[in-house]
């Protein structure tokens, strides 16, 4: 009997703990070491090397991506009783984020590159009547959203713009990087990410010194010199463990991005051949940076099947929008037109397996397949 092939992952933190082991080592001996392990020089060296790699003049360091949108929102004046826009299809953490401000949520629908859509968003700000004070687009699976026409729309009502960027590490779009076209980017260093520590870990990066010096007081209590607190904050610190596992990853990270660049190249020659699965639809003007490679199926199921059978682990993200999830149901607000995109697009997306540590062999077995299917 012939030994099957052992099952490609979607993804693998543990590969790339492998692949950068020495680099990982080295920095987390360093930091015990020194006997500084919050808030010294690897947080310090990380803020700095982050926001030249972002294109923006300031970084703060937090505990996670969640916190990084919490934390932006409250330090940019958003609180309770106000109004937030955002989308449905994301993370979980998005929407829990802007729920931990107290503020209120409206809902946007999306295009078909899964990102907000300007032209429901202009209808959500209408419909809204002024009250939204503050716009959280979302640069899903490494695709950024249209950036030009939301500021353009946030001018115009008067919205800050808070960029969740978790998933769009080095993603550009016209010419921005993720996180330079709002008040302020938030990502997100959870392992999966493109960019990924140990554990938890987030960012804010921003070209505004008045609102970066507020969020370094906020991230740790709110404190001025560990004397003053002017206004309460909370404890988010990014660790030196984490930010010196960071800095050893980080010069890495264009590298990376240009394989899975080069693996969604694969898949897309694969499913050219295919008529039951498609690529997601990309703006041609945007930088992939492939967080996800997400297909698109009204025969979903049928190709998961396929794939399974063949040793693929197949993902979705996300099948059930964040407004049909039922702690979520009754607290966010709709468009009146709905979401028709939304909940079309959720039916039909799963993700295939990206990271930049698949061997040729497995990215050869997945192309395969996808011919098959």
């Amino acid at each position: 009997m012939q030994t099957p092939k052992p099952t490609i992952l979607q993804v693998n933190p543990q590969a790339s703990y492998i692949a950068h082991k020495d680099a990982i080592d080295s920095a987390v001996a360093r930091v015990l070491d020194s006997g500084w392990y919050i808030l010294g020089t690897e947080v310090a060296n990380f803020e700095t090397a982050f926001s030249t790699f972002c294109g923006s003049q300031h970084c703060i360091g937090v505990a996670s991506g969640t916190d990084a949108l919490t934390l932006a929102l409250i330090a940019s004046g958003i609180g309770p009783g106000d109004a937030v826009a955002t989308v449905s299809f994301t993370a979980l953490a998005t929407v829990a984020a802007i729920s931990l401000t107290g503020a209120n949520i409206h809902i946007v629908d999306i295009e078909d590159t899964g990102t907000m859509c300007p032209a429901s968003l202009s209808r959500v700000l209408e419909e809204a009547n002024g009250a939204i004070k503050a716009i959280v687009p979302v640069h899903l699976y490494g695709h950024m959203a249209d950036m030009a026409k939301i500021s353009a729309l946030a001018k115009i009502h008067n919205c800050i713009v808070i960029e969740d960027c978790a998933q769009a590490h080095g993603a550009e779009r016209d010419g921005f990087k993720a996180g330079q076209s709002g008040n302020a980017g938030c990502f997100s260093f959870y392992p999966t990410k493109n960019l990924g520590a140990i554990g938890d870990g987030g960012a804010i990066i921003s070209n505004d010194p008045t609102l970066a010096d507020k969020l370094k007081s906020l991230r740790e209590y709110g404190w001025r010199d560990r004397i003053c607190v002017e206004e309460r904050g909370i404890n988010s610190r990014l660790d030196e463990i984490q930010a010196a596992i960071l800095n050893a990853k980080l010069p890495l990270l264009h590298a990376e991005t240009r394989k899975r660049q080069e693996i969604a190249s694969m898949y897309d020659r694969a499913l050219f051949q295919s008529s039951a699965v498609c690529p997601l639809t990309r703006h041609p003007a945007t930088t992939h940076a492939f967080h996800q490679y997400v297909c698109l199926s009204d025969q979903r199921e049928m190709a998961r099947s396929s794939l399974k059978d063949a040793g693929i682990a197949t993902g979705m993200h996300y099948p059930l929008p964040v407004h049909q999830e039922p702690a979520w149901a009754e607290k966010l607000r709709l468009p009146n037109e709905g979401l028709p995109s939304t909940e079309a697009l959720s039916k039909q997306i799963f993700s295939l397996p990206m990271h930049p540590h698949l061997s040729d062999e497995e990215i050869s077995r997945i192309s395969t397949a996808l011919c098959q299917i």
